[in-house]
């Protein structure tokens, strides 16, 4: 399929309402809209082969559609900080957010600089960038040691008194999937939550009581990563 049939496509599926629907029940704002769910992106998405110059000129495109489109044809394994910041500095929303975070950054080789470079970040999804590769990387990355994510725990609580909605979430986010990656994290995670819990602010207080809410749940489901050393 080339470009230009894709943009067709898009252009086919395009239905404007949806872009105030997506705004106010998901809190979806974006820019250069056509108004076109995530499945049928995916949908889409599943008929074109992996292409990184075709994502990288959906990407240019400026339609949002595309551009999450552009979030998965393009193989993590050409991805280059250089890329990753000019991808970073448009995101807007959760959606484009995390659907680059997922699929393309936690899945590459700059997963951990990423994350990194992107906690230190002031704008609201450029942060949330960094917390939601790093929710991800935990779980797609199943060979690495604890040592690899232990450090994880400070920048956590160090951002765990932001109160904007989409960082805290992914705050939260992260912390709950650092805890679920192997029993001995699922102890350093619910630690690190009680210290975020002393810190008595709105955002630590909800980071920290959704997080040991599902942490402490009885029969809490753990992935065992690495599987060298947890089911050896």
């Amino acid at each position: 399929m080339t470009y230009e049939q894709i943009i067709d496509r898009l252009h086919a599926l395009a239905e404007p309402e949806k872009v105030a629907y997506k705004e106010k029940k998901f809190g979806v704002v974006s820019q250069n809209a056509l108004g076109i769910y995530m499945k049928d992106i995916k949908a889409l998405a599943a008929e074109i082969p992996t292409d990184n110059e075709l994502a990288l000129r959906l990407f240019d495109s400026g339609i949002y559609e595309a551009r999450l489109l552009c979030s998965k044809l393009f193989k993590p394994k050409a991805l280059t900080m250089e890329l990753a910041d000019k991808w970073v500095a448009v995101f807007d929303n959760w959606e484009i957010c995390d659907s680059f975070s997922m699929g393309i950054f936690a899945k590459s080789s700059l997963a951990a600089p990423i994350i990194l470079s992107y906690v230190q970040r002031e704008p609201e999804f450029e942060k949330r960038a960094a917390f939601a590769t790093m929710a991800a990387y935990c779980m797609a990355d199943k060979k690495a040691d604890n040592e690899v994510f232990q450090p994880f725990f400070t920048m956590i609580e160090q951002a765990a008194t932001d109160e904007r909605l989409y960082v805290k979430k992914a705050v939260n986010w992260a912390l709950r999937n650092i805890g679920k990656r192997n029993v001995d994290l699922r102890k350093d995670a619910i630690a690190s939550a009680e210290r975020i819990l002393a810190m008595d602010t709105k955002a630590s207080r909800w980071i920290a009581q959704d997080a040991l809410k599902e942490l402490n749940k009885e029969g809490l489901r753990i992935s065992d990563y690495p599987r060298s050393i947890y089911r050896s």
